[in-house]
């Protein structure tokens, strides 16, 4: 990255699901020299973000021009920034689409993949990886 970033993305590294799809989007903004950061909740201090270890876990939380996003906006905010998601970005927001996507990120996948990583905690896999 040859720029100071000015969007930064909030994930679980302890999620497999969320790690190997931000690993992905930082292999190609450094490729790309994006300024874009990549946090693991897990190996920073949340108080600078402003939220708590449960809602990080539970939705993607992406600050752009110190402007916290969350949830499915957050994604779209990130994409937005990717010249190789930017048409993804545009198509999820077309009215309707939008709210469809949304509705199903936050009650459907985020939800899945949370009680995942909950259960993965509770039998104490998380981190062993």
């Amino acid at each position: 990255m040859t720029q100071a970033p000015k969007t930064r993305a909030l994930y679980n590294g302890d999620c497999p699901v969320c790690n190997s799809e931000m690993c992905a989007y930082a292999a190609y903004s450094e490729e790309t020299a994006l300024p874009i950061a990549f946090d693991d909740l897990n190996k920073i201090d949340l108080s600078h973000w402003g939220v708590t270890e449960e809602a990080a876990t539970r939705l993607l939380h992406v600050i752009h021009d110190g402007k916290l996003y969350k949830g499915f906006d957050a994604f779209l905010v990130l994409w937005s920034q990717m010249p190789r998601y930017r048409i993804l970005a545009k198509i999820a927001r077309l009215p309707g689409l939008f709210q469809l996507l949304d509705w199903g990120y936050e009650h459907v996948v985020a939800r899945i993949i949370y009680e995942r990583h909950m259960r993965r905690k509770a039998k104490g896999l998380v981190g062993a990886e």
